[in-house]
């Protein structure tokens, strides 16, 4: 897969959320930003990626995925969202 159609299958599955993605191949690290993540904890804001990504994930299409989840408050605190 290419980072492009990472991001577009988040971007189809979850709304409201800016997506940041790098990576090629099956191994590809996902940074989301978003206002939901302030009511959801670690575990479950990873959940909700990962579940965007199920039948990329069961298929082998993507192997390994490293996920951060940001509000865009916490976003903005890291150093104006260059990481």
């Amino acid at each position: 897969m290419q980072p492009e159609e990472v991001q577009q299958r988040l971007s189809d599955q979850l709304d409201n959320c800016e997506f940041h993605i790098q990576g090629e191949g099956c191994n590809f690290q996902v940074t989301a930003v978003s206002e939901r993540f302030a009511e959801l904890s670690r575990v479950k804001a990873q959940q909700l990626i990962y579940g965007a990504l199920s039948d990329e994930i069961a298929s082998g299409a993507l192997h390994a995925v490293s996920i951060k989840t940001y509000t865009p408050e916490q976003w903005a605190a890291l150093d104006n969202g260059r990481n």
